[in-house]
């Protein structure tokens, strides 16, 4: 079990990294604002989500 939980971890922290980098390249081209605006709010879903898997990671390995 704490194998497939580091898994959805990992999975969690490049799901984080890839919005961050479409977020990013959507401000570097000038995209709307609409987009930047719910990629972050997306980006930030997702890196509670990471937090919360890596910290029942850890209290697992215990």
């Amino acid at each position: 079990m704490s194998a497939f939980l580091t898994f959805l971890a990992v999975i969690a922290l490049a799901a984080v990294l890839l919005v961050l980098f479409l977020g990013l390249g959507n401000m570097m081209r000038g995209g709307p604002g609409n987009t930047s605006q719910k990629l972050m709010r997306a980006r930030v879903m997702l890196q509670a989500l990471a937090l919360l898997l890596i910290v029942v990671v850890l209290l697992m390995a215990r």
